[in-house]
């Protein structure tokens, strides 16, 4: 028995084909039309339908980037089920390179929306009933705030076993074990049961080709572990690419200053150990940083002007330590085995090219 078309937004999309779909979302000031784009990629076979989207953050731009490659990998002419891309969810924003919407409004605090509320409401009504209602699992990809680099890594809530399956097979050093935040689109899906998992990796308006590239392979590697395609022939799986946060704390700056950062992204710290020191403009006073607790630094702020209270380091807490530096060395060397060296960027991720 032959598969039925796709159908999304009154477009029916063919078994075995791909096909582009605009899905209208609003005007600009000029009457010009802004739309989503929707890339179908409609196997021949019957599995999942996963949706993998970026930018919902308008200037969260790696995702684009992590989309357009998986969307010109061959291995996408034997998938099964259906493969939903968008890469650009906060059209708005994109195009204003923000992170929020016109009205400074949040679009991922926005769902489940409504038809006839603010443009926020109204755009994440728009992705629901249009996009999200037909998918059965979402990977939703995000990168650090403005001057703030992530280190790739999975956030996810962990008591949905699909969910945890995708987040291991995913294959970031790092999973966390996040709450889920009321409005955002992870909450949503959540509340319909549809498995989903939020990459997080580099910072917003900047491109980084580890961030990308461990993003597009996660991504794949996903859709082998649905089954959506075949497993690679020759390689063998390692038993564990991740390592599970307990938790994870923010360290913020306690004076005013110019910051020196110590303590490097993915480096494994100890409590009470140096991440940074924080003097005034003339070298009068200075303020070593301390680490509040031991674990792997999964997010640096990259700003060195900083005020009192601001947020400088992320700190992710393990249980087993010392397996999530097994997890972040095996990271390393992945990298170091499969990127080139002038693709690696000095800067942040040096410690990765030892």
């Amino acid at each position: 028995m032959a598969r039925a078309p796709f159908e999304m937004a009154g477009v029916q999309v063919q078994p075995g084909t791909r096909q582009t779909i605009e899905i209208p979302v609003a005007k600009l000031y000029t009457h010009t039309p802004l739309t989503i784009p929707v890339e179908i990629v409609h196997g021949r076979r019957d599995g999942p339908v996963l949706m993998v989207c970026g930018a919902i953050h308008g200037d969260e731009i790696c995702g684009v980037e992590i989309v357009r490659r998986v969307l010109t990998n061959s291995a996408l002419r034997h998938v099964r089920g259906t493969l939903v891309a968008v890469p650009i969810v906060n059209i708005f924003g994109f195009l204003q390179r923000t992170r929020y919407l016109p009205d400074r409004r949040d679009l991922n605090r926005c769902f489940p929306g409504t038809e006839s509320g603010s443009l926020g409401g109204r755009i994440a009504y728009l992705l629901r009933t249009q996009i999200m209602e037909h998918v059965s699992h979402i990977i939703d990809l995000h990168t650090g705030a403005v001057n703030r680099f992530n280190l790739p890594q999975i956030r996810a809530e962990l008591k949905n076993p699909e969910t945890t399956r995708m987040a291991e097979a995913f294959g970031a050093p790092v999973i966390i074990n996040a709450g889920l935040r009321d409005g955002s689109l992870r909450a949503y899906a959540d509340s319909l049961d549809i498995p989903v998992i939020t990459y997080e990796g580099g910072e917003a308006l900047r491109f980084d080709d580890v961030v990308i590239s461990s993003g597009v392979k996660g991504v794949m590697r996903v859709m082998r572990e649905l089954e959506m395609l075949p497993p690679l022939k020759g390689r063998k799986t390692p038993k564990k690419r991740s390592e599970i946060a307990a938790n994870s704390q923010w360290v913020r700056a306690d004076i005013d200053g110019i910051m020196r950062p110590v303590a490097k992204l993915g480096q494994k710290v100890r409590k009470g150990q140096k991440l940074a020191m924080v003097a005034d403009p003339f070298g009068a006073s200075e303020t070593a940083i301390i680490s509040p607790c031991s674990g792997i630094v999964i997010c640096v702020n990259n700003l060195p002007l900083v005020n009192e209270g601001e947020a400088i380091y992320h700190i992710a807490r393990f249980d087993e330590l010392n397996e999530a530096e097994k997890a972040m060395d095996y990271f390393r060397s992945t990298f170091d085995a499969e990127t080139t060296e002038a693709a690696l960027p000095m800067h942040p991720w040096d410690d990765l090219q030892k």
